[in-house]
């Protein structure tokens, strides 16, 4: 059954044409992604068919009686609401049904009312309709709706402000469920999410029973969860019906075909042309005439376009000189912010000669949110650190980098290492710069043309070179950082987030140029596509430590499988442990069942309590960042007591929890 239907859209950003004659339908169920270069249109798009945006002719149909919902690509939030109150807001209409039903409540409870027998036959209709809308469990609704998305219900009066970017994505996501639509409309619901959160989301929408159309650059995503894409590109849409990986197949297929089409056509009017100059004024004059004839009507009405090629990102890195094997040696290093005494002035840490940071006073003790253990990058090795939000894996990074001292232990670069570094949010673009001017500065003996020729490759073309920095969007604020790293060489690359707001064809080429690079590599990414093709090796954060593993990202997706059916096997209630219970018979049966009931009991109180606390212990790792972040010291001396005291608690339930499963 079709759901929605596009008919003809076409809109116009003044004289500019984003898109035209874009024409689709969706049915009952259908999971689409919609897909395109920065700029072509696809928020815009999707804002159209949720109603939020006006096209310039056409029009979008959705069956009657049907929902839409869309969700931005960075929600926005009335102020000073709490998370609660913002589900509420979801469901305002069976609000304002509640708040009419209790009105007629009191206007019944006056029996000598003239209207009481109308009174009561509308309390009765307006009744029907709360409690068939589910009014009567609303509450309910919200606390479960919550749940699945990962919130505690110490969060639910929590102002929506305090939340971190993952969570105001999952809180907004909430709100939109809540609202019970028939058709989602997703624009990056991927952004501002750590692995986790990712993982949790590819589950809970890959087994949404509603319509779907989603825009996103995570390409993983897109596989799991859809299975039809719409592309945009050079204002026309065309529709593949497969996900990600299919659609790439498809597309190159169609290029192929389109290509040859027009060489044929092209080849065909070449040789047209040819007959008709040798023979227009010789014997075979009149053929030739209606040859130029039939020549000028195809060109007027059947001329092949040459296929659109794609304008792509081009990227060159060099590695520099040969680095000695060993590039990277961490001996213990503990990472994280030095508490700053009331007495010392601002930008004093304290600290001996050295510069190291003073870790013996312990009067306003350091908040530390990793420690690394001895580790090592070889030449040639390409790391990958995974972790949650907040859990310290940018600190790691600047650290490594000079930018932050650590508190503790220490870290050595070998032999003839040279760094390259690539920062999340940008911190060394000059915001008042131009795109040329910020390029010079790092190369000054470039010139203004090569410059120019060179910021063509990272798609600066014209005019856009003389933007200022404070005007680029987040995708072109990536492409300066990372025409800067292309002119800076090094055998050791440490990235922090690249592949942020970068559009799915500039983060192949990335991809490509990268997997070339003959140096070592240090990189966070939420991108498990980019960790896939990239990382030999995961440094994971585990409970505030760093712990290496051996493979890639599926290599390790298909270990924690491995090792989650075999925690199963184990568990009390299993198959091989109800063979051992039943074939056990001796002592008192009633007695050794109960006790066996009592066990189970417990532990599954452990496990609850322990996923509880493991979900508080990265809340407050997260809220830690952010105040680390804001140099709220305050904050950060009462942040860490929490995140002690929770990891403390969550130890004792391991321990408890192995004993009773041993």
């Amino acid at each position: 059954m079709t759901l929605l239907r596009v008919d003809n859209l076409t809109r116009y950003y003044g004289a500019v044409g984003v898109f035209a004659q874009v024409s689709f339908q969706v049915h009952q169920g259908e999971h689409v992604s919609l897909v395109g270069v920065n700029g072509a249109g696809k928020s815009t798009l999707l804002k159209i068919i949720g109603g939020l945006d006006l096209p310039d002719e056409g029009q979008v149909q959705v069956l009657r009686g049907r929902r839409v919902a869309y969700l931005p690509q960075e929600p926005r939030f009335v102020g000073g609401r709490t998370l609660w109150q913002e589900m509420e807001a979801a469901l305002a209409a069976l609000l304002q049904l509640q708040d009419e039903l209790r009105t007629l409540e009191q206007r019944i409870a006056e029996t000598n009312a003239p209207d009481w027998d109308a009174t009561m036959e509308r309390y009765g209709e307006l009744s029907a309709r709360f409690e068939h809308a589910g009014g009567y469990q609303m509450e309910q609704r919200i606390a479960s709706t919550l749940q699945i998305l990962g919130f505690a219900p110490a969060q639910y009066d929590q102002p929506l402000t305090r939340l971190s970017g993952g969570q105001k994505t999952r809180a907004a996501l909430a709100s939109t469920l809540l609202s019970d639509p028939d058709v989602l409309l997703l624009d990056e619901p991927t952004n501002h999410l750590d692995l986790g959160a990712l993982e949790w989301l590819d589950s809970f929408l890959k087994g949404w029973p509603g319509t779907l159309i989603v825009i996103s650059h995570d390409r993983y995503f897109l596989d799991r969860v859809t299975s039809r894409t719409l592309e945009i590109e050079g204002g026309c849409l065309y529709d593949y019906p497969a996900g990600y990986s299919g659609y790439l197949a498809l597309k190159a297929e169609r290029l192929e075909r389109e290509m040859k089409e027009y060489a044929a056509q092209q080849e065909l009017i070449a040789r047209t042309e040819e007959f008709i100059r040798r023979y227009k004024a010789g014997q075979r004059s009149k053929e030739a005439k209606g040859r130029e004839k039939r020549l000028n009507r195809l060109k007027d009405q059947h001329t092949l376009e040459r296929p659109r090629e794609q304008r792509h990102l081009h990227l060159a890195l060099e590695s520099g000189p040969r680095s000695g094997d060993r590039v990277l040696a961490l001996r213990d290093l503990v990472v994280g912010y030095p508490a700053v005494s009331p007495d010392q002035g601002e930008g004093d840490q304290g600290g001996d000669q050295t510069g190291r940071p003073d870790v013996s006073d312990t009067s306003h003790a350091s908040h530390a949110l990793l420690s690394t253990g001895r580790l090592e990058i070889q030449r040639g090795e390409r790391v990958a650190l995974l972790g949650p939000n907040g859990s310290g894996k940018t600190t790691l990074l600047r650290t490594l980098v000079g930018e932050i001292k650590p508190l503790r232990g220490s870290f050595q670069l070998g032999a003839n290492v040279s760094v390259g570094y690539f920062a999340q949010s940008h911190e060394g673009l000059r915001m008042d710069a131009t795109v040329l001017e910020e390029v010079l500065r790092i190369n000054p003996h470039l010139g203004e043309t090569r410059a120019r020729t060179f910021l063509g490759s990272f798609l600066f073309r014209g005019d856009d070179v003389f933007k200022q920095i404070h005007t680029l969007s987040g995708g072109e604020r990536n492409r300066v950082a990372l025409a800067q790293l292309t002119l800076k060489p090094g055998n050791l690359l440490i990235l922090d987030e690249p592949t942020n707001h970068l559009d799915i064809s500039a983060r192949d080429a990335l991809e490509v140029v990268l997997s070339q690079h003959t140096g070592s590599m240090l990189f966070v990414s939420h991108d498990r596509f980019f960790i896939d093709r990239l990382a030999d090796t995961l440094w994971i954060i585990q409970d505030g430590r760093l712990v290496r593993f051996d493979g890639g990202y599926s290599d390790y997706q298909e270990r924690q499988a491995s090792l989650r059916e075999q925690e199963k096997a184990r568990q009390p209630g299993g198959s091989r442990d109800a063979g051992r219970s039943s074939s056990a018979g001796r002592g008192t049966a009633g007695q050794a069942n109960a006790e066996e009931k009592q066990r189970k009991k417990r532990i599954a109180a452990l496990e609850a309590e322990v996923e509880q606390l493991e979900y508080e212990l990265s809340q407050a790792a997260s809220a830690l960042e952010s105040a680390s972040t804001a140099q709220d010291v305050g904050q950060v001396a009462s942040l860490g007591t929490h995140y002690a005291d929770l990891e403390q608690r969550l130890n004792r339930c391991y321990e408890d929890w192995a004993a009773l499963v041993e």
